[in-house]
């Protein structure tokens, strides 16, 4: 079983570096079928964009189809849910990041053990994250930001993937240094759908 993931993780990145190892990968005893990856999040937000790039570099070195699907919901947990039940051959992998693959197993009770039922394989990328608010919002800086959300308890609301979602868990942790109080909305992708309601709510 892991001799399969790791051989996934020296094609995967093989895929990304060298795409004429095609004859190479040919050779191997895996892959022999088509690979899913379950992104855990709603189509259009970084971690899907960044698996399309990947899966387009990979197809042809591994010789075989990688698809994409998208399982968004409670921060990650259905997908995870879905790759934890599957065979451990190599053909079923997840996308995440730190809240869908550290931080749901340690404030939610899940089905799987992070721990036990995943191997890591490869570090992808890595994300700074930022704060955007509607222009409605009179806060031309973070100072004045966080004096308003004081003033304002019950007017503001972050967008977020869910309960233990990474961007949850900065919220919360915004919150508690600021000593401030909004509201979470749970959105099935904490970028992709919350941040098009943004975008709109900007726009009008």
């Amino acid at each position: 079983m892991k001799l399969a993931r790791r051989q996934f993780l020296n094609l995967a990145a093989g895929a990304a570096a060298l795409p004429a190892m095609s004859r190479i990968a040919r050779a191997q005893t895996y892959p022999i079928r088509p690979i899913t990856i379950f992104v855990p999040f709603a189509a259009g937000g970084p971690a899907d964009t960044l698996g399309r790039i990947l899966v387009e570099r990979m197809r042809a070195p591994l010789g075989q189809p990688v698809i994409i699907e998208n399982v968004a919901g409670a921060a990650g947990t259905i997908a995870l849910t879905r790759v934890a039940r599957a065979a451990p051959d190599g053909y079923s992998v997840s996308i995440g990041n730190w809240g869908t693959h550290i931080v749901t197993g340690a404030v939610q009770q899940v089905s799987y053990d992070l721990l036990r039922d995943f191997e890591p394989v490869v570090l992808l990328a890595s994300t700074e994250y930022l704060i955007a608010s509607r222009n409605g919002v009179p806060a031309k800086n973070l100072n004045e930001l966080v004096n308003w959300l004081r003033a304002n308890e019950d007017r503001a609301t972050s967008g977020t993937g869910g309960v233990g979602s990474a961007n949850h868990v900065i919220g919360v942790y915004f919150q508690n240094i600021t000593r401030t109080r909004f509201q979470f909305v749970p959105y099935r992708g904490g970028n992709a759908p919350a941040m098009q309601d943004l975008w709109l709510d900007i726009s009008t």
